[in-house]
């Protein structure tokens, strides 16, 4: 794979181009799928902004996350991916049913991003949002977009207020760009920074309100969730869901096999892991660190400092994913029995340590160490 091959010449050259929603296929209302042609749709798709009369801008917190470069460096680093603006289409009007209802169309090994959310559990199945990205939808009622991203392994969640996110078409370090329909700012998923873009020249710099989506598999989320709600795969377009274009999630050999190149240049190369082998990182705005997942679940239990502060990791076996917290005092930590025990006698549960839990998600190594080349890793 050379350093300028785009997604589409990936896709076809995989034999997959035909299913792809990196190709902009698939209409809402049923119209053809490019699933259901020989050539893959490269017609430019309609943009959709914010209802007229608005300029909505999605929450944001107070203090933004640190950039590894200037604003304008990292608009001039963005590449196409493929499809035009949109040519990805958002899911905007999900629907949803029950674990049971859909279980003949999961294996227990497949991916999904799981979500609680006051009173609601979701479950949003990779097969679908590979093709889509974005899912804007309303938790506990609160709007929301469940992003992923599969050429980086990040799988993100997001408040947008007013607003919606809908796909770019544009890339930085293999990442989606999002931009979200109010004012047209464009921000990269990993960073969930504003950055400018040809829509929006002059966005301010902020950071997205963000919360944890739980990556997991088909298996593990339903067996601690039997009542989970499900996205649907009835979501208006014309897509079978039956085949993922960068092959099958499988670390060990395609597109997601831990030693393979990412498909564009990464900025920057980081040769203490291979590329797409799975970390878990936390960022703030002082600093980043990294665990090796296959790490972290061999050792459950890893401490560690992001910024010269303490801080400590720990495995969750019940679902296959880690959290990350704050550690000031310095305490320590053991597993038990799947439960995370501490020197005074108390036990918790893995996400729920008593001290500050900070946001953490899975991403490949490149990815991650592009966008924080100052990462502290623990492998």
């Amino acid at each position: 794979m050379t350093r300028s091959t785009s997604r589409r010449a990936f896709l076809a050259a995989a034999g997959v181009a035909a299913v792809s929603g990196c190709l902009g296929g698939g209409q809402a209302g049923g119209a053809t799928d490019a699933a259901d042609t020989d050539e893959p749709t490269s017609e430019p798709q309609p943009t959709r902004t914010a209802e007229p009369g608005t300029d909505a801008r999605p929450p944001t917190v107070d203090t933004a996350l640190t950039l590894p470069m200037a604003p304008a460096e990292i608009e001039a680093e963005a590449v196409s991916g493929g499809p035009p603006k949109d040519g990805i289409p958002s899911i905007d009007d999900p629907s949803f049913v029950s674990a049971e209802s859909v279980a003949d169309r999961f294996e227990p090994g497949d991916p999904v991003f799981g979500l609680e959310r006051g009173g609601e559990v979701k479950a949003y199945p990779q097969k679908i949002l590979v093709l889509h990205e974005i899912c804007n939808d309303v938790v506990d009622g609160t709007p929301v977009s469940v992003t992923y991203c599969p050429l980086t392994g990040t799988a993100m969640g997001f408040e947008r207020g007013e607003t919606t996110f809908g796909v770019s078409g544009r890339l930085v370090n293999n990442n989606l760009i999002m931009y979200d329909r109010g004012t047209e700012t464009w921000w990269p998923q990993v960073l969930a920074t504003s950055v400018p873009g040809p829509w929006n020249e002059a966005p301010g710099t902020e950071s997205l309100s963000e919360f944890r989506l739980v990556w997991t598999t088909w298996g593990k989320w339903t067996a601690k969730h039997p009542d989970t709600q499900v996205l649907s795969f009835d979501t208006g377009f014309a897509k079978s869901y039956t085949r993922d274009p960068y092959g099958a999630y499988n670390p060990r050999k395609g597109y997601y096999a831990a030693d393979a190149s990412p498909m564009f240049p990464a900025l920057n190369r980081d040769d203490r892991l291979e590329p797409k082998r799975v970390v878990i990182g936390a960022r703030t705005a002082d600093g980043a660190a990294a665990f090796d997942k296959r790490t972290l679940r061999a050792e459950k239990v890893i401490q560690g400092e992001l910024a010269g502060a303490p801080i400590v990791a720990v495995y969750d076996p019940e679902l296959d994913t880690g959290y990350v917290f704050r550690n000031p005092e310095g305490r320590s930590f053991e597993h038990r029995n799947g439960a995370v025990a501490d020197g005074s006698g108390g036990t918790y549960a893995p996400s729920a340590l008593p001290t500050e839990r900070l946001y953490a998600f899975d991403a490949m190594w490149f990815a991650w160490s592009g966008f924080y080349p100052d990462t502290t890793l623990y492998a």
